[in-house]
């Protein structure tokens, strides 16, 4: 078990933390969610040892080894990236150092001798004889191939850097993992492969993510991080949203009688009990959710923005033709052979195994960039919204929000004024004062949802999303989620959001070096049918 007790940590008048008390026991996965800014990777910090709050005390059964997913890509560099992940089970790295020195003596003493049977039964109740094996395996696992095992972790590429961090946390089973954002930098495979991993494991794991699909299959719990305290929820992800949202709908349901909203709760529970999908770690959280009583289920505090496309006009017959386009990149084919037509009401997942394919895509059909081959058309009828991956020419001038937004009031509105934006910029939860904050100083987060307000100004019929989670938090994750899916228009996404992609696309098309494959069905669908597993590995190999 770990505990925090009476945790408080401020920076300067800003309390991150007030006499924070909670309890983490093993068979359980918590994700740690809250606000961007809210102290979720401060907490796992303060866990860790790494930061020293101004109060309160960590306390960790004795004996349990603890394991955290590290964010410096540059520490390991001179190790090699087998020895950097035996490196993530510290003791056993101690031992296997002492005992090597102790046989390359050369005057090797009566004493030494005694000292090495002692090392080596250390090393064998750890399991030290397979750890060189069961890290190859890790390491293969996450995608990480065996003739880079024994390179440099300077002389991989950076991408898999973060692989073998994961690899070094996961290592010898510890008894508490801690993992910040550990689906970053992973392909949908080998995020499967961790789901999967972590849904299994017997111990405590806490996990900062933004991934709800992610949540949802590995937590048995949630950890809120709202007006510096931590309350931890039964239930994943999904469930923690919805009954919260369920309750706040009821408290202002004055009207409903006591037992009919005592009933629908029990059903709602039942519902998500009977929902599990997930072996070991399903069972348990079906057991925990079937324990639950209704005075734990409370309303969420957070705010979520309005992310509302409303079109100005209905999307014509033509909507977009791509004709044989292709792209290469430094000699390095991107997509070739991409031809298709969009058809009135797809919303349209794009993915690839090279990132930059359907970025490169999205910048074309945007005017952004030229295809090497090929051509495309949008029809008469289109007005079009785009949300890049990149995002930061369009804030290099210190405006204001209200200047910045103003920039872009298109054509067809006549009645701009300042109550006008200030709406839109409302909707995305940027009030008062906050519309005089300086475009040059916003966070990731906020350029974003800058851009938001900008594509709703448009009025599309068509929006184009280059990752629209990238620095967001969950509660706009999860309005952008449910505006795209009420959203009348066309949409055309990518994603690393699994849930996004899964709940908004009704078409998958997929752009490889050799030409594309193309789908009507979900994603889920997409990833599990067998025939389409045999042709992406013929397309890219």
């Amino acid at each position: 078990m770990i505990s925090a007790r009476n945790i408080t940590l401020a920076y300067g008048k800003r309390v991150l933390f007030d006499e924070v008390n909670i309890n983490f026991t093993k068979g359980n996965c918590y994700g740690v969610i809250g606000a961007n800014g809210a102290g979720k990777s401060t907490f796992l910090k303060i866990l860790s040892g790494e930061i020293e709050p101004n109060k309160g005390t960590v306390e960790i059964t004795p004996g349990e080894r603890m394991a955290v997913l590290k964010q410096n890509h540059f520490e390991f560099d001179d190790c090699t990236v087998l020895n950097t992940v035996l490196m993530g089970h510290k003791r056993l790295w101690e031992v296997m150092h002492e005992r090597d020195a102790i046989y390359a003596k050369e005057d090797f003493s009566e004493e030494d001798g005694m000292r090495a049977g002692e090392l080596e039964a250390e090393f064998g109740e750890m399991g030290g004889y397979e750890a060189e094996s069961n890290a190859g395996s890790l390491l293969s696992s996450l995608g990480v191939k065996e003739e880079m095992h024994q390179s440099l972790v300077k002389d991989i590429p950076s991408n898999f850097k973060v692989r073998v961090l994961l690899a070094q946390a996961l290592f010898g089973n510890p008894d508490i993992l801690l993992l910040d954002e550990p689906t970053n930098g992973l392909d949908i495979e080998t995020i499967g492969w961790l789901e999967n991993f972590l849904a299994d494991y017997e111990n405590i794991v806490l996990v900062v993510s933004h991934d709800r699909h992610f949540l949802d299959t590995i937590c048995t719990h949630v950890a809120d991080v709202d007006r510096s305290k931590i309350k931890v929820f039964t239930g994943n992800y999904t469930f923690w949203y919805e009954s919260s949202q369920l309750m706040s709908r009821q408290i202002n349901d004055k009207n409903k009688k006591v037992e009919e909203k005592r009933q629908a709760l029990l059903d709602f529970i039942a519902r998500f009990s009977a929902n599990a999908s997930k072996s070991k770690q399903a069972t348990s959280r079906k057991k925990a959710l079937e324990k639950l009583t209704i005075e734990e289920i409370e309303p969420s505090n957070r705010k979520y923005p309005g992310i509302i496309f409303q079109p100005l006009r209905e999307v014509g017959n033509q909507i977009l033709n791509v004709e044989n386009m292709s792209k290469k990149v430094d000699g390095r084919t991107l997509f070739e052979k991409v031809s298709f037509s969009i058809n009135k009401g797809e919303k349209i997942a794009f993915l690839s195994r090279d990132p930059l394919a359907v970025t490169s895509f999205f910048e074309i059909i945007n005017e952004k960039m030229q295809p090497d081959t090929g051509k495309y058309e949008w029809g008469t009828t289109i007005t079009k919204a785009y949300l890049p991956l990149e995002n930061q020419e369009f804030f290099t001038e210190g405006l204001t929000l209200m200047e910045w937004l103003r920039q872009f009031v298109p054509a067809h509105v006549t009645d701009a004024d300042e109550p006008f934006l200030r709406g839109f910029l409302g909707k995305m939860l940027f009030s008062g004062d906050d519309i005089q904050k300086k475009t040059n100083v916003l966070s990731g987060g906020e350029k974003v949802r800058c851009m938001v307000s900008r594509m709703m100004l448009q009025n599309p019929n068509v929006v184009v999303l280059d990752q629209p989670t990238n620095h967001l938090d969950l509660e706009s994750i999860q309005s952008f989620n449910e505006g795209c899916q009420t959203f009348p228009g066309i949409v055309l996404i990518t994603s690393h959001d699994h849930t996004f992609m899964q709940t908004v696309a009704t078409r998958i098309i997929e752009l490889t070096p050799k030409g594309i494959i193309d789908r009507l069905m979900t994603f889920d669908e997409y990833l599990d049918d067998a025939r389409v597993k045999e042709l992406r590995e013929e397309m890219y190999r």
